[in-house]
Order: C-alpha cells, then sequence, then structure tokens
C-alpha cells in the first residue's frame, strides 16, 4: 500500500499565510496607521504648494483616442477615492519599525519626484465639459484634488509603487494567485479611474506607471530583504 509522499520539512503548513498576513496587520497596528496618516497630511501641505506656485506657466496635457473613448463615469470616483485605503496596505503588511522608515523613506522620494516634475513643468487637465452639480463627491474633489498636477499622476504612480511592493509581500507569505490577482485588479482599477472621473488623461496615467514602477523597482532591488522573516528568506523572491 502506497503511503502519500510527506511534505519537505521546510514549506509552510495550509493556510500558513492566513495567519502570516494577520499578525502583520496587527503588529504595530496604531503605528501604522497614523503613521500614514500624517504621511498623507504632509505629502498634501507639498501637494497645495507645488498646485499654486509652480515655476513656470501651465501647460494643458493633450487628448489622446483612448480618452476620448473612455466616457465619464462619475461611478468610478469611489474606486478613485479608494487609493487612500490602498496605499496604506504595504506598510501596513511590514514587520518592524525599521521596515516600515525605509519604504516610507522610498515612497517619499516618489512623492518628492513627482512633486519636482509638478513645479518645474506644470501641467493641468483640459476643463471638463460635463456639468457636475450634484453628483456627490464631485465638489469636494475639486477642492482637494485639482485639475493641476497632472503628469505624472502621483495618484496612479502611488498605486503602482504600492501595487509592486504588495505584490512582492504577498509573493513572500506565498499568499494564493486569487489574492494577488486582486491586487492587481485593485490597481487596474484606480488608474482607469483617473481617467474615468476626468482628474487625468492617459499620458498622465502612463507617466504616472513609469514613474512608481522605476522608484518600485530601485527600492526593491536596493532592499532585497525587506518583509522576509530572518528564517524564512527565499532567494529569487
Amino acid at each position: 500500500m502506497n503511503r502519500p509522499a510527506t511534505l519537505p520539512l521546510d514549506l509552510p503548513p495550509p493556510a500558513a499565510w492566513k495567519a502570516d498576513l494577520r499578525e502583520r496587520f496587527w503588529h504595530y497596528l496604531p503605528l501604522k496607521f497614523f503613521g500614514v496618516s500624517a504621511f498623507m497630511g504632509v505629502f498634501f501641505v507639498g501637494y497645495f504648494h507645488t498646485l499654486h506656485n509652480p515655476a513656470y506657466p501651465v501647460l494643458l496635457m493633450p487628448l489622446t483616442a483612448l480618452d476620448r473613448l473612455i466616457p465619464f463615469q462619475p461611478q468610478a470616483l469611489a474606486i478613485y477615492l479608494s487609493l487612500w485605503v490602498y496605499v496604506g496596505i504595504a506598510p501596513g503588511l511590514m514587520l518592524t519599525l525599521r521596515e516600515m522608515l525605509v519604504y516610507a523613506s522610498w515612497a517619499a522620494l516618489l512623492c518628492l519626484a513627482g512633486l519636482a516634475c509638478f513645479y518645474f513643468w506644470p501641467t493641468a487637465v483640459p476643463p471638463r465639459t460635463m456639468d457636475v452639480t450634484g453628483l456627490a463627491g464631485f465638489a469636494m474633489l475639486q477642492g482637494v484634488d485639482a485639475a493641476g498636477n497632472a503628469c505624472p499622476s502621483l495618484h496612479v504612480a502611488s498605486a503602482m509603487f504600492t501595487a509592486l511592493w504588495v505584490e512582492r509581500l504577498l509573493r513572500i507569505v506565498q499568499a494564493p494567485a486569487a489574492l494577488r490577482c486582486l491586487n492587481v485588479l485593485w490597481f487596474v482599477a484606480i488608474a482607469y479611474s483617473t481617467v474615468a472621473v476626468r482628474q487625468h488623461v492617459v499620458l498622465d496615467v502612463v507617466g504616472g506607471i513609469a514613474l512608481g514602477s522605476a522608484f518600485a523597482a530601485l527600492s526593491i532591488r536596493w532592499n532585497a530583504g525587506l518583509g522576509r522573516r530572518q528564517s524564512a528568506a527565499v532567494p529569487g523572491i
């Protein structure tokens, strides 16, 4: 009678990824919550200063054929605003205070690069041609996230940076493919929503993807052990 082959001793038990994610989530949770909130507050100070004090005249971004194909979809506003939850996932899965600080430093460099682009090459999206009067949330959006500071989209760049780091962390904990696909879909939905609610044009999205990818690649390359447990480091992850 054949006996089932035993699993190698170095493989995690089934569903160990759930326990790992749960532990990561609760570890330093208050510090993570207030730290991410404070980071956003400081970012918006720089964002609004750059928005109202560009070094040069503002250029309008051109529309592409794809911009004309994507209709205005006010219901996409909820997905657009979900970025402020999404960007907290990667730092929320870090294990130590040092890891959180390193991650925050790279995220800050990304934001500074974007703000430098806005200051020295100020851009804006073309004026809206549709009436948003009465649409819930759009009055607030116009006051908080104006049409300037367009390219590269820091909304998309931050989402791209987050998506690549979340993918890396989910691979480290050996989360199932479905969870990793959800991460990709959330990023795609956020990027799409920036055009669907007319806060950005397609070229802004392309610039944001490039900026976010560059900083994610550099930060991951220079911090290969970030997010790993010391006893679970696996080459190539």
